[in-house]
């Protein structure tokens, strides 16, 4: 299967006064088109770093990082800027919505950056929000939705660049249950659509939602393992 990711010996570290940090020690990673995959492991174990250098958020100290054949490990704050642009679709724990700009308008958002003409963005964001259900809420701002809609909103904005790759941090981490299982369900729909998904989490009953789980410990890759439960999951679902 083609590799839409690749990670070389990635490190990271940060000079904090006299004390040095190694956030990432040495993370070797290939992740191909339309995988899903879960990044986890608990606080301090450079997860959120690499999720950083995932998303082209940071540079790595050292080491080589390939995005859909882009050399990015080396490229200029300009440069990241329009690969995340172009590349990558995020999603966040806390939505990061614009509180005063309907759901519509908010899911172009990054349709404006491109340079679409309006028409043109119009007519895709409709689309990302009939994808994700809320056809019925375009107009809609966020204080006239609920978590579980919001987090739709964010979704379809993540969607409408058509992005090599879906980042999403904690996705659930501000729903109930029944929400979460609701969004978890609707990423693998979009999983099922041919996208790629990574997916960056603590929870454990999250992460087995994805089909191989990647476990972080103190910088270095822990574990890399195919889900051994996805078709108990699906099947249960």
């Amino acid at each position: 299967m083609e590799q839409i990711i690749g990670l070389e010996t990635i490190a990271k570290k940060y000079v904090i006064g006299t004390e040095t940090i190694h956030a990432l020690r040495s993370v070797s990673l290939g992740i191909s088109k339309n995988e899903y995959v879960a990044l986890m492991g608990p606080s301090g174990s450079g997860k959120s770093t690499l999720m950083n250098i995932l998303g082209c958020l940071d540079s790595p100290t050292q080491g080589e990082y390939t995005l859909n054949g882009l050399a990015v490990a080396r490229m200029s704050d300009n440069e990241l800027a329009e690969v995340r642009n172009k590349q990558i679709g995020f999603v966040f724990q806390t939505f990061n919505l614009l509180p005063r700009s309907t759901a519509l308008d908010n899911v172009i958002l990054p349709l404006v950056y491109a340079g679409m003409p309006k028409a043109e963005r119009i007519e895709r964001g409709k689309q990302v929000l009939e994808q994700v259900g809320l056809g019925n809420r375009m107009t809609h701002r966020p204080n006239e939705l609920s978590g579980g809609q919001r987090q739709r909103v964010a979704i379809a904005r993540a969607l409408v660049n058509n992005p090599a790759i879906i980042l999403a941090d904690e996705p659930t981490g501000n729903l109930d249950s029944k929400t979460s299982i609701e969004i978890m369900g609707l990423f693998e729909e979009i999983h099922k659509n041919g996208n790629t998904i990574i997916l960056v989490t603590h929870e454990e009953e999250i992460a087995l939602h994805a089909h191989r789980i990647v476990r972080l410990k103190d910088g270095l890759v822990e574990s890399d393992s195919v889900n051994p439960n996805i078709n108990f999951v699906l099947a249960h679902r």
